[in-house]
């Protein structure tokens, strides 16, 4: 460890510099020599590099989310050439090239924390050997040394001798319930921030070996903590323990406002979205009308909770617009009133009501007679040329006329469907 903390000696002296600032202005409230004037100073420390690092970690979020969409053509890369590495990771490589991706993006914040990491680590080893650093000369230095946390020097360990620990002013039980108690905090808030990572903003419609790695990670990284725990001094345990407490809050703040798609936190989010929208009619935040913008554009693709959030919008007579803002539907805007208040919605079409047996028994008993009596009035009608022509067959002489048809037994040749001089009509079936 001392090895890889002199190789980031050079940024030793900044950090020192910053500290010693830090305790100028904390050292006149609390006192030069007490442990919350010094370790008040590392907390600031923490603070000040974690808000450089914002720009990094908002490179992270995006790089993570891209990998995330990348996770299923990746499963399809490594499905068709699982026999073959090389051509797998050509192939790997030629996806993250097309998409503008970096696997490595997501490691940016913990690759540019881990110098000032280990040059505070350098500067707390000199504390404890009792060599000035930097620019902590002798008066700090003894400064330093006289502090303590929860009866706790900043420079004693958990593996500490006790003849060490009493050259620095404090007892072995003290250090080492006090060290053990913060490596057991600085575990716990690791832990916690990778589980909500993974029980809540993650894809959970994509099962890919990615899940898999993380969710051992969340396992191992404070398993790693605790090892390597018990040989941090007290005052790198501040450090490491403030940096992981300001990363899940952190990472809260992510999940809490800009979740991810198809994981579990985004459905809270669209859900407390969506009575926002439906209370005040229109999206307020910049950072919502991105997330209104982008399931919009995103149109039959949407996941189930983008879907519903859209529905819910629609049956509340909203529409959600290209750009990311709410409007008044259609529907709602043409049945405004005068003073500005929508009425009620046209009311759904309602549907019959369905008939009992009898009432379509009697339904079909009503049509058939209708239709009988339809059919007998297209017969009569039918018959009525026939009467005619026979009328107009008749004879014109009056001996014709007066010859009675009754007991002839035969009918009329106009009756049996016959024409004066022309060829006989087709005789029907029923006559056969």
């Amino acid at each position: 460890m001392d090895t890889i903390a002199s190789f980031f000696s050079f940024i030793t002296t900044p950090v020192s510099w910053v500290i010693v600032q830090f305790h100028s202005v904390y050292g006149n409230i609390f006192g030069p020599d007490t442990g919350w004037a010094w370790g008040l100073s590392i907390v600031s420390l923490v603070i000040l590099i974690r808000i450089c690092l914002i720009p990094l970690f908002v490179k992270q979020i995006k790089a993570t989310r891209a990998m995330q969409t990348l996770q299923p053509e990746m499963k399809k890369i490594q499905e068709r050439y699982k026999n073959d590495k090389q051509r797998q990771s050509e192939e790997m490589m030629k996806l993250y090239k097309e998409s503008g991706t970096n696997p490595l993006s997501s490691c940016l914040p913990i690759l540019a924390q881990s110098p000032f990491f280990f040059a505070l680590y350098h500067v707390l080893n000199g504390i404890a050997t009792g060599k000035t650093i930097g620019v902590i000369d002798d008066q700090l230095l003894a400064s330093a040394r006289q502090a303590h946390i929860f009866g706790a020097p900043l420079a004693a360990k958990f593996t500490a001798s006790a003849d060490s620990v009493a050259a620095l002013g404090a007892s072995l039980t003290d250090v080492r319930v006090v060290t053990a108690v913060m490596i057991i905090l600085m575990s716990a808030s690791q832990f916690y921030t990778q589980r909500q990572l993974m029980t809540k903003n993650v894809d959970t419609t994509v099962k890919t070996p990615f899940m898999q790695q993380q969710k051992m990670l969340m396992y191992v990284f404070p398993i790693m903590f605790a090892v390597f725990g018990i040989n941090f001094p007290v005052g790198v345990l501040v450090y490491w323990l403030t940096t992981n407490v300001w990363t899940m809050g952190q990472q809260m703040y992510v999940i809490h406002n800009n979740p991810t798609p198809g994981s579990k936190a985004q459905a809270s989010y669209l859900e407390r979205l969506t009575k926002h929208v439906t209370h005040h009619g229109k999206v307020r935040r910049r950072s919502q009308k991105t997330i209104v913008k982008a399931i919009v554009a995103k149109g039959r693709d949407r996941n189930e909770h983008e879907r519903k959030f859209i529905h819910a919008l629609t049956k509340a007579g909203l529409a959600a617009q290209v750009d990311g803002s709410v409007v008044k539907g259609e529907t709602q805007a043409a049945v405004e009133t005068e003073e500005g208040t929508a009425t009620t919605a046209a009311p759904k079409r309602q549907q019959p009501k369905r008939q009992t047996k009898a009432q379509r028994q009697s339904g079909s008993t009503k049509t058939a007679d209708e239709s009988e009596s339809s059919t007998s009035s297209t017969s009569s009608a039918s018959s009525q040329p026939s009467t005619s022509l026979a009328k107009s067959d008749e004879p014109q002489n009056g001996k014709a006329a007066s010859k009675p048809s009754a007991g002839s037994g035969s009918r009329s040749k106009a009756q049996s469907g016959q024409r004066k001089g022309g060829s006989q009509r087709p005789k029907s079936p029923s006559k056969k």
